[in-house]
């Protein structure tokens, strides 16, 4: 059975910051491939939710979040099963401090 994404409103704009930064410093055209890549792939958690790794840092949450990897960006989500739903919880720069990143959220 295939699952719905949902993405939070955080994830929302943390995608929308990467389009915007790439969008300035690189064009639009790469801004748009690289947002597009990250949300396709997220697109395979529709049919396969358990196909990313258990998420170390947020392991003593009460969810079971997990994360995908495209290119340089971590995109952090858990599964809703009693909502049949992924909700994508965030996108962020894996060349970034996950420390300084989870202090900061």
């Amino acid at each position: 059975m295939e699952l719905n994404l949902f993405w939070t409103d955080f994830s929302q704009k943390e995608l929308e910051k990467i389009y915007e930064y790439y969008r300035e410093n690189a064009g639009i055209r790469v801004a748009k491939n690289l947002v597009n890549g990250i949300y396709n792939e997220t697109l395979k958690l529709k049919i396969q939710p358990r196909i990313g790794q258990e998420e170390e840092i947020l392991k003593n949450r009460k969810q079971e979040f997990r994360y995908l990897v495209y290119k340089n960006y971590k995109v952090i989500y858990w599964i809703k099963e009693k909502e049949n739903r992924i909700e994508i919880n965030d996108v962020f720069d894996t060349r970034q401090n996950p420390t300084k990143i989870k202090r900061t959220k």
